[in-house]
């Protein structure tokens, strides 16, 4: 049996260019809070609104988490989302200013992004499937620490590793879960992925891998009934898993777009360097 949580159509085109006349041709997606909703009705006003899958552009209002979850709502659709902070952190986000929008979109500069496709099995055999723009990340769901097996491309990298989880990032990705648990951050570009252990107990001083973009992971999860453990991707969550395969989906092409002073490299790169 086999249940896709989230998919995506092949991308063949990449980027879209946006048209030069952008009136009636912008969407408009915002978080629950009220600053983000507030934000929404200013700009509707100002610029109108289409359904966000028949928009030439999507503008996503709130923090990170809306821009991944507009991003996975138009996934295989080749739709450019920009984003503009009305939450926390944002950092794929752009700052909010109502005015001089269609400029801003204009003159924006894209990042062109390669989610991750996870794979799980779980322990009665059902197979689920789901994308991630950030990471895929495995955790415990009890007090005792999981027991896993890596393999890369199919080779055994690692017999037992005991921890509180590990995760597979995106260079997009690798500034978030990934920089908590003291992983690296991958410039884009470099065709990289980081696999970050999370509280590792044995081998204590392993501190994880860079891995070849086109890498093919597998994890196996050892003493699966004493010691569950749960598979996320992004935001979606699969429990009781005994097998996760996770590769890059080059099928698939997410487009962000950024203020030309304060693109996505130049974020991962200034990000190195705050202390």
């Amino acid at each position: 049996m086999t249940a896709a949580l989230l998919g995506g159509a092949p991308d063949p085109d990449g980027l879209r260019e946006l048209p030069e006349d952008l009136s009636g041709r912008i969407g408009f997606v915002a978080a629950t809070s009220e600053e983000a909703a507030a934000a929404h009705a200013e700009l509707v006003q100002i610029y109108g609104d289409v359904p966000a899958e028949e928009a030439a552009v999507v503008v996503a209002l709130g923090g990170d988490g809306a821009m991944l979850e507009t991003q996975h709502r138009l996934l295989g659709r080749n739709i450019p989302v920009y984003g503009m902070n009305r939450g926390s952190v944002g950092f794929l986000m752009n700052p909010y200013r109502k005015e001089g929008l269609v400029e801003r979109l204009q003159a924006a500069q894209a990042a062109l992004l390669q989610p991750l496709r996870m794979r799980t099995t779980r322990s009665d055999g059902t197979v689920a499937e789901a994308l991630a723009i950030n990471e895929v990340s495995l955790l415990r769901e009890t007090r005792q620490a999981a027991k896993i097996r890596i393999l890369v491309d199919g080779k055994e990298r690692m017999a037992e590793l005991i921890c509180d989880g590990i995760l597979v990032a995106t260079p997009a990705g690798s500034t978030a879960y990934n920089l908590s648990a003291h992983g690296p951050i991958i410039p884009l570009g470099t065709n990289l992925l980081a696999m970050t252990p999370i509280s590792a107990f044995r081998p204590r001083r392993w501190r994880g891998a860079l891995l070849p973009g086109n890498a093919s992971v597998a994890f196996e999860i050892l003493e699966g009934e004493k010691r569950p453990v749960a598979a996320v991707a992004d935001y979606t969550e699969v429990r009781d898993i005994r097998r996760v395969e996770i590769c890059e989906d080059a099928r698939v092409r997410l487009t962000m777009l950024f203020d030309p002073d304060h693109g996505l490299p130049e974020r991962i790169l200034a990000e190195q360097f705050t202390v």
